[in-house]
């Protein structure tokens, strides 16, 4: 079952990120990708405040970034994919710890996970996952570049 993810609210229930960080989102998404490919499972995140002239969308292994412009919120734009995914949205699992985000997964009947019970999910694969292996979910040179050029622009835009 994929995730639909309130990328800042998990950031700020996650106790090794912080929301002030300027690589916040980065760290959580190379978080995500090692969850996603240990448990075989697809994420989508959304995050509030997109790039101006950069990519609203990014996808990278299992998990898909999306920005979210002004004047909408990333959970205006859960809500919307909510709607759009209609009868499927029994399959998915929205992660938030936003009240009326849940409360619209609800409705959509979506799975619902509060951000905190979702950090002890992403804990728990990390403790059961063979250690000795090579790491999963690091970002290719081609993903840290896009990353780069996509945090820089959004730096320059916000001066």
């Amino acid at each position: 079952m994929p995730f639909i993810i309130d990328g800042h609210n998990l950031i700020a229930a996650l106790p090794d990120l912080d929301l002030s960080d300027l690589d916040d989102e980065i760290k959580l998404v190379e978080m995500l990708q090692g969850f996603c490919s240990r448990t075989q499972r697809r994420a989508t995140v959304y995050f509030d405040r997109g790039v101006p002239g950069g990519e609203p969308t990014i996808k990278s292994g299992r998990v898909e970034v999306r920005f979210v412009r002004l004047p909408r919120t990333a959970d205006d734009a859960i809500r919307a994919h909510l709607l759009k995914l209609d009868k499927e949205a029994p399959n998915w699992t929205i992660v938030s710890s936003d009240r009326e985000v849940r409360s619209a997964a609800r409705r959509a009947g979506a799975s619902v996970l509060h951000s905190d019970a979702f950090v002890q999910m992403i804990s728990t694969s990390v403790i059961t996952s063979d250690q000795s292996e090579k790491p999963l979910g690091a970002l290719s040179d081609i993903d840290l570049d896009e990353w780069e050029r996509l945090f820089n622009n959004r730096d320059q835009g916000s001066s």
